[in-house]
């Protein structure tokens, strides 16, 4: 439940700390450093999404907006794998008995979980190992950073239960990421992509081993939690608002986003670190 922070801005709306969050539906752990890990738990069923989670993801996400604790987000799976989708006994069989109203509060509710992880300030990395389908694939694409294994099958296989390819914003992101062409294979088949296409066709940043993936995610995510972490906001910012820009549109705000930048003490701990001939340490303010 929102509160407002007496002796800050009565204005900005403040959640209490993200770092000491109580997930229900799946696990949440944030270090000292400030980067959490969100880790899908049902391994038995390789991680399915639930209505329940859902609504906890978005709502968490959306939380993160205001959570100056919480610098970096992991996102992963437990047991091999990271989401198998959407729950078929507890999501797509009673989807089947809804009316539209219904039906469209659970697609706006899912695509609200897409528009939350891209719209937290926090950099969000996926560890995304073995099956990553459906929801889950669209979890992953919501991502900035992702790292598979070699064994990561990626299937945005919403044609394959019925639906249109075009699910929780599949159709704008996954031209971005991976070109036009090769989205509307992906989407009109609902084949699983591999992980060697991924990562040469630009999903996956890079593949490491099963065991060590989250370590590498981790490891990413500790470097940018050292960062400039105000900056990284205005990165990630930037990187979604440009795209319906012209590219004249593109340099005046990316002027004004920088110049905002500029006041902050980080770029002064900066200078005065290279003036020191020492590395800076941010702050995030």
């Amino acid at each position: 439940m929102k509160h407002y922070i007496g002796q800050g801005n009565p204005m900005r709306p403040q959640y209490k700390a993200q770092s000491s969050y109580e997930a229900q539906h799946f696990n949440w752990q944030c270090d000292a450093q400030g980067v959490a890990t969100i880790a899908l738990n049902r391994p038995e069923r390789k991680n399915p999404l639930t209505f329940e989670s859902y609504g906890e993801l978005r709502d968490l996400f959306n939380s993160l907006r205001y959570a100056t604790d919480v610098k970096v987000v992991v996102v992963t799976g437990e047991g091999g794998n990271f989401c198998s989708g959407g729950d078929v006994h507890d999501i797509i069989g009673p989807l089947t008995k809804m009316s539209m109203p219904e039906l469209l509060d659970f697609t706006r509710m899912t695509g609200d979980l897409v528009k939350a992880m891209r719209g937290c300030p926090q950099p969000v990395i996926g560890a995304i190992d073995g099956i990553c389908a459906g929801a889950g694939a669209m979890m992953a694409l919501a991502c900035d950073i992702r790292y598979g294994s070699p064994q990561t099958k990626t299937a945005f296989l919403f044609t394959r239960v019925g639906l249109a390819g075009a699910d929780m914003g599949a159709c704008a992101l996954l031209p971005r990421v991976i070109g036009q062409g090769r989205a509307s294979e992906l989407l009109f088949t609902g084949r699983a992509m591999t992980a060697q296409e991924g990562h040469h066709w630009g999903f996956f940043n890079a593949l490491h081993e099963s065991a060590e993936l989250l370590e590498k995610a981790q490891a990413m995510a500790h470097e940018l939690a050292a960062g400039p972490t105000f900056a990284h906001g205005m990165t990630k910012t930037m990187l979604s608002q440009e795209w319906a820009m012209t590219i004249e549109q593109a340099i005046e705000a990316e002027a004004q986003a920088q110049a905002i930048c500029m006041q902050t003490q980080d770029f002064r701990r900066a200078y005065e670190a290279f003036a020191a001939k020492h590395k800076p340490v941010f702050g995030g303010d």
